[in-house]
């Protein structure tokens, strides 16, 4: 059986599903793209980059960022391989406008007039996430260091860290980092290699002092070596891209470059960024040209994962104009998170370049002091799938026991409808008094829509029961059960 009295039940999977007729799964990409951070130019910025989300500091009553500032250091290069990066922070009251206090802590070009937070002299500051759920307000904030393994450090303010006599994680140059409150442990989601080159490793603790051994949870396969070829070709054959600037013969394997996870509705989400080469880069610079964008995967125990709707991309590159940052790569910052009950907040890097300065030949040099920049992008709550009626379809539930709950759904009807009928689990049978001609109709755009019947508000409580929603020219997201 299912529970949806415990979780709401999206459609990322078949896992609530009996049988469906007339319907496609479809996934959704975020929408409401707005850079919310970029290179400080009065600073000498050229690019801005973050491995970690925002977060909100309930004593403060505002959302802090912790974000890499990159300056050009002679000879011109690109910002990723030889140039200086300092450690930021920056504040807001909504998530959107951010601001650069002058912190005054370290100098800096010759001044202490600016927003440095961590010393540029020291191991790099990687994760950092602000524990509301720790007792010890000297540990209230966690962090990952160095720029390979990770080295473990607590703070009390997000400045000042003590760092943890422990060994460090195993890792290479890429991670996410995250506190999972359903299983009230730290995780760790690292990139070691396997055959299939880059991959994603886990490690968790309960006490973010001792963590586990790293654990292979995720790579890519035959599929993804197949798509890669096919994702170079359609963007270096289209106009509006910029094309990777050097593309080979060779039969790369895609490999997956990182992977950002999202505890949610009992489960987790992933965002993989999926790397797809297209040119091995020759000495003195090394690694490839190519594209790094975003699919979703799904797991219920963190070391299983699926692929979601036929790998499609979730943030794939952009076209290549001034308005867009993304020409080459997207990754998610850090954990996205739920804002107001109503929308998922997904913060993600975008750069415009993959591969060094020189290889760009036609890219004008503007383009080269303003690189990357922080996104915001927006999904609708439970928004990642939906199951999609374009005339008439039917969705039929597994089992599961109401305990006399009400049922809700997050669903778009605008222009349609969506009824449901109850039916016994064991025979099969439309339950008297929950048929689809005693249904309310539920019509419009809803995230939290009650389906009740003329005489019956509730479900049965007495039986398993399972739900047959129809379904016209609309899109569920999601369904659960409300005791109270």
């Amino acid at each position: 059986m299912i529970d949806p009295t415990q979780y709401k039940q999206l459609f990322l999977d078949d896992d609530a599903i009996e049988q469906s007729t007339g319907v496609t799964r479809q996934l959704h990409q975020p929408i409401e793209h707005q850079p919310v951070l970029r290179p400080d130019r009065s600073r000498g910025q050229v690019a801005v980059q973050s491995r970690s989300a925002p977060q909100w500091n309930s004593e403060k009553q505002h959302w802090e960022w912790r974000y890499w500032g990159y300056y050009r250091v002679p000879p011109h290069g690109p910002y990723h391989s030889t140039d200086a990066r300092t450690d930021c922070y920056a504040i807001s009251t909504d998530g959107v406008h951010w601001e650069m206090p002058n912190l005054g802590l370290y100098e800096w070009q010759g001044s202490r007039q600016n927003n440095i937070a961590y010393d540029p002299a020291a191991p790099m500051l990687y994760h950092l996430i602000r524990d509301e759920q720790e007792p010890d307000p000297q540990r209230r904030y966690k962090a990952l260091f160095d720029v390979h393994d990770r080295y473990l450090g607590v703070s009390p303010d997000g400045f000042t860290w003590t760092m943890l006599d422990v060994p460090p994680i195993p890792s290479q140059d890429e991670s996410h980092f995250l506190y999972d409150e359903s299983s009230r442990q730290y995780l760790a989601f690292v990139k070691q290699p396997t055959e299939w080159g880059r991959s994603v490793w886990l490690a968790s603790s309960e006490d973010f002092q001792h963590f586990s051994a790293p654990q292979l949870v995720f790579h890519t396969d035959t599929l993804d070596r197949e798509n890669r070829k096919r994702r170079v070709q359609a963007v270096a054959t289209n106009l509006a891209y910029l094309a990777p600037p050097l593309i080979d013969e060779t039969d790369h394997i895609a490999q997956v470059y990182q992977m950002a996870v999202m505890p949610y509705a009992g489960n987790y989400i992933g965002f993989p960024v999926i790397f797809n080469p297209a040119g091995a880069i020759p000495p003195p610079h090394m690694n490839y040209t190519g594209l790094n964008q975003v699919e979703l995967t799904f797991s219920r125990d963190r070391f299983h994962w699926s692929r979601v709707a036929d790998r499609a991309l979730f943030l794939p590159v952009d076209p290549a104009d001034d308005a867009h940052y993304g020409w080459a790569q997207k990754l998610l910052c850090g954990t996205p998170h739920v804002h107001e009950e109503r929308e998922i907040w997904i913060y993600y890097n975008a750069l415009r370049f993959r591969g060094h300065r020189e290889l760009y030949t036609t890219v004008p040099d503007a383009y080269f002091d303003d690189e990357s920049a922080l996104v915001l992008a927006k999904l609708r709550l439970d928004g990642f799938v939906s199951l999609d009626a374009a005339e008439t379809g039917t969705i039929t539930t597994k089992p599961f026991l109401s305990n006399g709950g009400q049922l809700f759904v997050n669903v778009d009807a605008t222009g349609g409808a969506l009824s449901a009928e109850v039916l016994d689990a064991e025979t099969g049978a439309v339950l008297p008094g929950f048929s689809a001609a005693e249904a309310v109709i539920l019509q419009d755009d809803h995230l939290r829509g009650r389906l009740r019947w003329r005489d019956q508000p509730r479900l049965p409580a007495d039986r398993a029961v399972r739900v047959r929603f129809q379904l016209r020219q609309a899109a569920l997201y999601a369904f659960w059960v409300e005791i109270e």
